[in-house]
């Protein structure tokens, strides 16, 4: 298997864009648990591919509506689960401590994370 790279942008970079879109979808998954997926705008619908690793950015799973990056991130706080895609959600969460940045896997180029609290 290929090897997953991980490349973090410059601050700089994500202070270019503060008012990026990405779209949300919340998901109440049983009594105690609340999944939230977090994608840019811009990947949504396509499937990436790195090696054996085929990720699919389905807009069943990612299209609840469309809100600022900002916005998304805020949902975090109720959420259990969040799995997030895209350089502009990713890059913010590690920037507001939500995500270590090596535990983010790179997918043809695209940043992917996942949290999950215990």
């Amino acid at each position: 298997m290929q090897r997953v790279r991980r490349k973090i942008l410059s601050e700089a970079a994500l202070n270019w864009c503060p008012n990026v879109e990405a779209y949300v979808k919340l998901k109440k998954v049983d009594q105690k648990n609340v999944l939230l997926a977090i994608c840019d705008c811009e990947v949504l619908g396509k499937t990436l591919r790195e090696g054996k690793i085929v990720f699919r950015v389905k807009e069943e799973f990612y299209n609840g509506g469309k809100v600022s990056v900002e916005e998304a991130l805020d949902m975090i706080e109720n959420s259990t689960i969040v799995n997030m895609v895209g350089k502009h959600c990713v890059e913010k969460a590690i920037k507001r401590g939500y995500v270590h940045p090596e535990a983010v896997l790179e997918i043809e180029g695209v940043p992917h994370a996942q949290i999950v609290k215990l």
